[in-house]
């Protein structure tokens, strides 16, 4: 089973905006993927995102276990650029992602709605998630 630590304040920050409930897709935003936002081939494994979407996607059936019961899902895809010790945090206003392989992966990771992204997708519109 794959998982993740996640910071207290990162909890908090999930509590305050609502999402804590929700099902959130930890997936490595390169440009490809089904709600990717930003990336591309220079960037792989550098930027990541969590979508908000209100049910599982079958395209990411890869639960992350966290201590706080967060609904977390990833792709088998999205894994090869995770090693274990995989870490979210918050702090001065911004997600980061790490793990035991790499000190930072992302200190810019954004938080996108599912059903906008795919709906500005469907309109030929790109959208950029949210710092915090």
């Amino acid at each position: 089973m794959a998982s993740i630590q996640l910071s207290d304040a990162l909890v908090a920050l999930l509590q305050r905006k609502g999402l804590a409930q929700k099902n959130l897709i930890l997936l490595t935003d390169d440009g490809g993927g089904k709600y990717s936002l930003q990336g591309g081939a220079c960037t792989i494994g550098t930027n990541f995102t969590l979508i908000v979407i209100d049910a599982p996607d079958k395209d990411y059936p890869v639960s992350l276990h966290n201590d706080q019961g967060i609904r977390l899902w990833t792709s088998d895809y999205d894994l090869i650029f995770l090693e274990a010790g995989v870490a979210m945090d918050y702090r001065n206003g911004q997600i980061s992602i790490k793990d035991d392989a790499h000190a930072l992966l992302d200190n810019a990771v954004q938080i996108a709605n599912g059903q906008d992204v795919l709906a500005a997708f469907a309109q030929g519109i790109t959208l950029k998630g949210e710092s915090c």
